[in-house]
């Protein structure tokens, strides 16, 4: 059959009726998304907060934060925590399903388990957006979240503003995570990813056009190269994955035959996702909180970590930064992936490797691809998230350097899995030529 070019393939998914109205069902909820974005929240200077953002340098503290809502921390928006309290919830319920045997066992009863586990990561979300709102709006009151503005952010220091503030900035992650559910239900793709994906992409113009402005059309075009160079490792790396052979043994279950088929384990080279970047810049951001509430501190101890562990520049932070990236990826990927498990799964319905054994020898096989693959992952992750510490260090882009680890990962990562969904749809119409 003849192959469409991609742009054709666009077209025909806005021809399909169906798919033509989840396509614009997810630019509606992303529209609003972004709106609510811009909306401040009750009781904020608004003239006050842009004067100090256009002389603002952003600090280590407060970029991963504002990374995920699309600048609205800074702002002070509605929306001004983002997705971060809903990214920080999940996790920490993945964590827990390990250690706690009621999750576990809620996690192994299917979807019903899994719409269990899925309220409590609501509960959770809005308990720590009660938290970081909270944080947010008292370093709002004290001129902190601004480094460097001495005008007043809040019209009001009263502490009726103060409940008011926070209660709508809780209220607006609440929102957040139903029009999320909305997407996933019925638009197209992961609603949360969307989000986050929208977020990220919302701050790209203005740090392309800030690097443009500070430094240049050369430092312009030699930071696009790079960043487009990035862009095609992650991807090629997004996609690399060992495939692992299974076989299954013919059984006879009452008069049916079942099994003899062959399928395969996918072992993704980045097995781990974004979630050690984010755990190693949280636990790095720690130590910078601290310094922050204690900025005339004498202490030996704050005065290391303030001259080493805050600002991202140093040789210090950055060796840190990038051991424990390869640690959290170990862990993470250690408490995703059982090996034992996955063995007792082949086992009890007629599994197996080609030239191994089920059972034992089939788990240690398992645990040695996975350790042998996590490794290069995990290198990749580190180096990847490095490129904007040392892009500050080298070319000096003023905290503004667009092509940031992290937002290339989840660039990709989201962009690649929603055009995936939207090709399998197609596909489903006899459509093609979408990923061609």
């Amino acid at each position: 059959m003849k192959e469409e070019p991609v742009l054709g393939a666009f077209a025909n998914a806005f021809r399909t009726p169906d798919l033509r109205k989840k396509l614009l069902f997810v630019l509606l909820i992303v529209t609003i998304f972004r709106l609510g974005s811009q909306v401040p929240t009750p009781g904020v200077h608004v003239a006050n907060v842009q004067a100090c953002i256009s002389q603002l340098e952003e600090g280590g503290l407060y970029s991963l934060i504002n990374l995920f809502s699309g600048g609205a921390l800074l702002q002070l928006t509605i929306f001004a925590l983002g997705i971060m309290p809903y990214i920080t919830a999940s996790i920490i319920l993945q964590l827990l399903v390990v250690v706690i045997p009621r999750l576990e066992a809620l996690k192994k009863e299917g979807q019903a388990g899994q719409a269990k586990i899925t309220q409590y990561t609501r509960y959770l979300t809005l308990g720590l957006a009660v938290l970081q709102a909270t944080g947010i709006v008292a370093l709002a009151r004290n001129k902190a979240l601004l480094q460097g503005c001495e005008r007043d952010l809040l019209h009001d220091d009263g502490t009726g503003t103060f409940l008011v503030m926070v209660v709508t900035m809780t209220a607006g992650t609440a929102v957040i995570m139903w029009l999320g559910e909305l997407i996933t239900d019925r638009g197209i793709g992961n609603g949360m990813s969307i989000l986050i994906f929208t977020q990220v992409v919302a701050t790209f113009p203005a740090s392309l056009w800030s690097v443009q402005t500070s430094k240049g059309w050369v430092v312009f075009g030699i930071v696009m190269v790079i960043g487009l160079i990035l862009v095609a490792g992650v991807i090629f790396i997004e996609q690399a994955q060992r495939r692992i052979p299974v076989q299954y043994a013919r059984r006879m279950v009452g008069r049916k035959m079942f099994g003899g088929n062959s399928t395969y384990i996918p072992l993704k080279v980045n097995q781990a996702g974004i979630i050690p970047v984010i755990f190693a810049s949280s636990l790095l951001y720690l130590p910078a909180m601290a310094v922050q509430f204690n900025p005339e501190s004498t202490n030996p101890v704050l005065d290391f970590i303030g001259t080493y562990l805050v600002g991202g520049d140093h040789p210090l932070y950055m060796l840190s930064y990038f051991l424990l990236i390869i640690f959290f990826t170990y862990f993470y990927v250690s408490i995703t992936f059982n090996p034992v498990e996955v063995a007792d799964n082949m086992k009890k319905y007629g599994g197996f490797i080609p030239g191994i054994r089920a059972g034992k020898p089939t788990e240690d096989y398992l645990s040695y691809v996975l350790s042998r693959i996590t490794f290069p992952g995990a290198l990749y992750l580190g180096l990847i998230s490095l490129v904007p510490l040392v892009a500050f260090a080298m070319i000096g882009a003023n905290q503004n350097f667009p092509f940031g680890g992290t937002s290339i990962l989840i660039m990709v990562g989201v962009a690649l899995d929603t055009v995936k969904q939207i090709e399998s749809q197609l596909q489903q119409r006899n459509y093609e030529g979408f990923l061609k």
